[in-house]
């Protein structure tokens, strides 16, 4: 999980680059076909920051049980935030932005709730009770 994340991260030019045209292209064909104006491309890298941080916090959770959902959010804002220090010291062709910090450590933050919700609900009604009671 850190190997991926490392590489979109730091990779050297954006990672949509390659495909811009083309997602150009699928968003407008989408509009055309009824498909709200709001779903543009900000909707989707957004989306995306948020989906590339959910395995993170989902990950964080179950490594560290002790740990709140709040937590593992700042957790997730603290590795957001080096990442987009990292692409403003040091990667001239990326941009560090102020939303991407936002979006990222959304996904920490719904991965740990999801991590959490999935824990709770995933055990019996009978081992929950004996685990509570252990405590």
């Amino acid at each position: 999980m850190v190997v991926p994340l490392a590489l979109i991260a730091f990779w050297p030019t954006p990672v949509d680059q390659p495909v811009a045209g083309q997602l150009s292209a699928v968003l407008q064909f989408l509009h055309r076909h009824g498909v709200p104006s709001w779903f543009n491309y900000k909707f989707v890298e957004a989306s995306a920051n948020v989906a590339l941080f959910m395995p993170v916090g989902f990950v964080a959770a179950l490594a560290f049980p002790a740990k709140h959902w709040w937590q593992i959010g700042a957790f997730g804002l603290l590795i957001s935030g080096c990442i987009e220090l990292g692409q403003l010291l040091f990667l001239h062709d990326r941009f560090a932005s102020p939303s991407d910090i936002v979006t990222n450590t959304s996904g920490a933050v719904i991965g740990a709730l999801l991590a959490t919700l999935a824990t709770k609900k995933g055990r019996p009604a009978a081992f929950r009770q004996q685990a509570s009671q252990k405590r």
